[in-house]
């Protein structure tokens, strides 16, 4: 296959050494360079917590690597290979992605050649439950089958472009490929290349998804049929020193709907450090409306 043929350069055997407290762990992955002197995109579940990383491309090339800053939430990390005039990948964008569409999913699960797989893309839009327990947005599912070893290798549509970066994190997942969107992987790089992290903020509260009743949602007018109740807070957090209370539960922030936990992830952007909200909640039968200064979630 074509694509393969000059894409396959690109694609390299991540390995990876873990330092554990009784033994040492090791795991391994795939990633690819998108840049010639040695960035490479892979899973942050493949490299997280790394105490060493070495990458070898089907060249035969291998170079010890380091980690750059890796995100959980959406399973991207970006490595740094001691290498240079590397091959690179073609970065797509999935603006234009159409279901039916061609895919080709490539992993480096060995070192010294690739695998490939192809199929077409079955579904855009979806979410999917990352390791750290937040949700993926805009991940694309194919039928091109995908195994662990090949975490973190591209994604590519018929003209070899990248299109997501391909992640086994659910248990069973083989027969299935999902991957995280090339446009939030590149976002993503991008922060971490930047400030060594993704930048979110956090309002310093612990919550549960519950629903509304019928009956309740009619008398305050809302069209949702669930929110956020507030189980506990953050002594001197944001939240505290708005007076937000254990039991409250929260509808909306700065007029955008809050139907779950997720809801109040996604809203809860860099863009909101340091800016004040106006969080809308019930609260004993009253609805109420706090003002509050976001903060930034500490790293990790």
């Amino acid at each position: 296959m074509a694509i393969a043929e000059r894409v396959g350069p690109a694609v390299a055997h991540v390995e990876v050494e873990r330092a554990g407290r009784r033994s040492r762990g090791r795991g391994s992955g795939s990633g690819f360079a998108f840049t010639p002197d040695g960035l490479v995109l892979t899973n942050s579940h493949v490299v997280h917590g790394a105490r060493s990383l070495r990458v070898t491309f089907p060249s035969g090339s291998s170079v010890d690597a380091e980690l750059v800053g890796d995100d959980p939430d959406t399973d991207i990390a970006v490595i740094r290979a001691a290498a240079s005039d590397l091959t690179t990948v073609t970065m797509g964008t999935t603006r234009r992605l159409r279901v039916g569409q061609l895919a080709v999913a490539i992993g480096n699960p060995y070192g010294f050649e690739h695998t490939v797989t192809a199929g077409v893309v079955s579904a855009l839009g979806r979410t999917l439950r990352a390791y750290s327990g937040r949700l993926i947005d805009d991940v694309i599912q194919t039928d091109a089958a995908l195994n662990p070893g090949n975490s973190g290798g591209p994604l590519l549509d018929s003209r070899g472009r990248v299109i997501g970066v391909n992640t086994a994190i659910i248990p069973g997942a083989q027969g299935l490929c999902f991957a995280t969107a090339i446009d939030t992987a590149q976002w993503v790089a991008l922060e971490i290349l930047k400030h060594g992290r993704v930048r979110r903020g956090y309002l310093g509260i612990a919550g549960a998804n519950m629903p509304l009743g019928r009956r309740l949602a009619r008398h305050f007018e809302l069209s949702h049929a669930s929110a956020v109740r507030v189980e506990s807070i953050e002594r001197d957090g944001p939240a505290a020193r708005a007076g937000v209370e254990p039991g409250d539960i929260m509808v909306a922030l700065d007029g955008r709907t809050i139907e779950t936990i997720d809801d109040l992830h996604r809203l809860l952007d860099a863009s909101r450090i340091g800016t004040e909200v106006t969080i809308s909640m019930l609260r004993r039968a009253v609805r109420r409306e706090l003002r509050l200064r976001v903060a930034e979630r500490s790293p990790g």
